[in-house]
């Protein structure tokens, strides 16, 4: 696999743009856009292009920051996320809206902390959209500037925030920085930075690493039986494999141990909702890895309910 092609992984809550912006990276309609209605809006999606010289792949994630969609719809969407991820991302948008920085706002910046950990920042850029509401003559870091909170979650990441609008901005606008041709040039050179950085690396986590070990496996079966494919075609049909693998062996499992498990979360944490999340990513990592790749494991229910069992004797302990 070809790691000159940087895997960027989309974050942020339903209905912020987060489609729409990955169509204003690309500079064509590639990505799913719908009405906030519409279930199709928390699809995980990964395409990849070619956008000035560097070969991107964009990865538009689940509704993970969507509290009132039921918990059944994401798993399949999660599982596929963890495929398309592998071996791990190189970088993350954290996308928030040009607007005032709210409780909620606030909230999904925890959130993202408590599902990455503090390593996230080291591999990420804050990105807004909604660049029309940005007040004239002002630029995002000026913006940024007014609100201590948000300060902070860009000092966090390095200083690297940008700007685009997803609607009004076009590439032929009098001020250059109000045009998204501009500002996604200067997003890709912070993406380079960011990789430079982190020498090469992606980021990546027990589980995502066992998926990527599967998805190989897979790759060495598909050549004999299919030796006239592409390696893309191979690459493609493997992820597709795992994925459907791990969706139907991991049914009875909970959305939340599936992300804790994605995230490769530790023990930690203070509040219990947050300890027992992270604790049943903790036993995941380890246990449900065998679980997965032994065709003997018993039934998934069977399973999650051992996992529970596992994840309360360790809290109460």
């Amino acid at each position: 696999m070809d790691d000159s092609n940087k895997r960027i992984v989309i974050l942020g809550k339903p209905g912020i743009g987060k489609s729409s912006l990955a169509n204003t990276i690309f500079g064509e309609k590639r990505f799913r856009t719908y009405s906030a209605l519409d279930s199709e809006t928390n699809k995980c999606q990964r395409e990849t292009k070619s956008v000035n010289g560097r070969r991107i792949t964009l990865i538009d994630t689940p509704g993970y920051f969507d509290t009132e969609r039921p918990e059944e719809e994401l798993k399949a969407e999660i599982v596929r996320c963890i495929t398309e991820c592998s071996p791990g991302p190189h970088a993350f948008l954290i996308v928030l809206k040009v607007e005032k920085f709210t409780e909620q706002e606030q909230a999904v910046i925890t959130k993202i902390k408590q599902l990455f950990s503090e390593e996230v920042y080291k591999y990420a850029t804050v990105l807004f959209t909604h660049g029309d509401q940005l007040p004239e003559g002002q630029t995002i870091m000026e913006f940024v500037h007014q609100n201590q909170l948000l300060s902070d979650v860009v000092k966090k990441c390095g200083g690297r925030c940008h700007v685009v609008d997803n609607k009004y901005w076009k590439n032929d606008q009098q001020d250059e920085y109000r045009s998204n041709k501009f500002q996604v040039k200067e997003l890709l050179k912070t993406i380079d930075e960011i990789t430079e950085a982190n020498r090469g690396g992606c980021y990546t986590n027990e589980m995502l690493q066992a998926a990527e070990e599967m998805i190989q496996q897979e790759e060495e079966r598909i050549r004999k039986s299919s030796p006239n494919m592409s390696e893309e075609e191979i690459r493609e049909q493997a992820k597709g494999r795992v994925s459907e693998k791990y969706t139907i062996k991991l049914a009875g499992f909970t959305k939340g141990a599936l992300i804790a498990a994605f995230c490769g979360l530790a023990l930690s944490g203070s509040v219990p909702g947050v300890a027992i999340f992270a604790a049943v990513g903790a036993v995941m990592i380890g246990g449900l890895i065998d679980y997965i790749q032994s065709e003997g494991a018993g039934t998934p229910q069977g399973t999650a309910e051992m996992v529970e069992e596992a994840v309360m004797t360790d809290y109460h302990t």
